[in-house]
């Protein structure tokens, strides 16, 4: 059978039972996988990492080496949550990597999006071996996988051409040095939440809202600039404030800012103005594989608005994308 294949008979786990049955399950796997050596694990501080550093510490405790890597790509103050979160709260054995500059120069000049999800994969393995090299015994990377992952990445047998890849399916290089622990590749997203919850993860972290793992590189359209990056990751907090203070934030799944590479005429102080656009994206799922549009109030989306057109430098436009999935993807590329 296809170990990537999720069994029709599978059931789905919709409750604490089946999620406590569905841990001891994987807890045993992971025992017998990994031994006594050690394992390094992908920890952005999203929903899947998070619940799979609590299956692997339950499982193997002190063998687990979470390695949380800054691409420059995270949201704002994103990084210095995680740290906060897991090695000051959750006592976790926890390796923190600021490797921006590395990945913004490996990614300068890429415009295309699969091409920028590959770059950013296989450097995000590049940084695991590095790390791995300093320490003894590592002989495993555990990922965050989940079932739209692999559903999207992987062709069908009747030709489909694949959505798109992720960087912990499509992007790994073939000749990897470390065998995969990925205990939620089977699952969807609501599956995971579920999971977490049954593993005494805190509930504001459980339903955290999802971020891809080339982070704001799949929201920064096209080709990757220091200064529009800066402008994305300043937009997506404005954003992200205003839902939270008007109580869309525990009421909307996925909510975002797009910024693309292309710009328009505005007027500024009187003056001619070329700026990029922001684009609003709010959807709601339960397991990724479609989605619909949020209706946002518009007084809200007029706030919003001003605040990025006069908070943000380079930003002179915001938009609101109407698009459910399918025909669009929840991310732009």
């Amino acid at each position: 059978m296809d170990n990537n294949r999720r069994p029709e008979t599978m059931e789905r786990i919709t409750n604490k039972a089946l999620a406590d049955a569905f841990i001891e399950e994987q807890i045993a796997q992971v025992r017998a996988q990994v031994g006594n050596k050690k394992v390094l694990l992908a920890l952005s501080g999203g929903v899947d990492s998070s619940v799979v550093a609590a299956l692997l510490i339950k499982a193997i405790g002190k063998q687990l080496v979470c390695v949380h890597v800054n691409h420059g790509l995270m949201r704002k103050n994103e990084s210095e949550n995680v740290v906060e979160l897991f090695r000051n709260q959750l006592d976790a054995n926890l390796i923190y990597v600021d490797a921006t500059d590395r990945f913004l120069n490996l990614l300068a000049g890429v415009s295309d999006p699969e091409s920028k999800r590959k770059i950013i994969g296989k450097e995000f393995i590049n940084v695991f071996a590095d790390e791995a090299r300093k320490l003894e015994g590592v002989s495993f990377l555990a990922q965050g996988t989940i079932y739209p992952d692999i559903l999207e990445s992987i062709k069908q047998a009747e030709g489909k051409k694949a959505v798109k890849s992720h960087h912990n399916v499509g992007g790994l290089p073939e000749d990897l040095q470390f065998e995969l622990v990925e205990p939620l590749k089977l699952l969807f997203k609501d599956e995971v939440r579920v999971v977490g919850e049954a593993l005494g993860l805190p509930h504001e972290m459980v339903y955290r809202q999802p971020f891809p793992g080339p982070g704001l590189g799949v929201r920064c359209l096209g080709a990757i600039t220091r200064d529009r990056l800066h402008a994305l990751r300043e937009a997506d907090a404005i954003l992200r404030e205003e839902f939270a203070n008007n109580g869309l934030a525990g009421k909307v799944w996925q909510y975002f800012v797009v910024v693309p590479d292309v710009k328009s005429v505005g007027v500024k102080d009187e003056s001619r103005y070329e700026g990029w656009p922001a684009i609003i994206r709010a959807v709601n799922t339960t397991d990724a594989m479609s989605a619909t549009i949020e209706e946002i109030p518009y007084a809200l989306l007029h706030k919003i608005t001003n605040r990025i057109t006069t908070e943000v430098e380079g930003i002179n436009r915001v938009l609101y994308d109407l698009t459910p999935k399918p025909v669009g993807t929840i991310e732009w590329e």
